[in-house]
């Protein structure tokens, strides 16, 4: 932390930097409730001007959605679809997917759910996804 203070009043952070501080805002927070969403989305929109990638663009939307609304994350997110950078990317399919369901729309976050499945190899993110699809009220896969 204190040398992440230090590169952060060089006034001239670089992206490894910025990484860092968002790592440091989420480890500050004891949940995910108490995390300060509107300072990570603030990084992310740093970084994203620093490393345009849509990795970081997505981590960015979802930024969004925890500071600023489930709605404009899932909008930022589609945004993101149109190009079909992202379609073979479990984690869009899975960040998509939860967002769909906070915003209780169920058949299309099953839909987003068993799409990130079937992209995933990770035994325990499977697991995982497939909890969130149980509780969705379908086992599809």
């Amino acid at each position: 932390m204190q040398l992440l203070d230090l590169a952060l009043r060089q006034q001239s952070p670089g992206p490894y930097q910025v990484q860092a501080a968002i790592a440091s805002v989420h480890a500050q927070a004891s949940t995910a409730q108490e995390t300060d969403w509107d300072e990570i989305a603030a990084l992310y929109g740093t970084l994203v001007r620093m490393t345009p990638t849509v990795v970081v663009a997505l981590n960015h939307a979802v930024a969004i959605a925890m500071s600023r609304g489930f709605e404009k994350g899932l909008d930022l997110i589609d945004l993101l679809s149109a190009s079909d950078t992202l379609d073979g990317y479990r984690l869009f399919h899975a960040a998509r997917a939860d967002l769909l369901r906070r915003l209780g729309r169920r058949q299309e976050a099953l839909a987003a759910y068993n799409k990130a499945l079937a992209l995933t190899t990770n035994r325990v993110e499977k697991a995982y996804l497939r909890r969130r699809v149980h509780a969705l009220g379908s086992g599809s896969i």
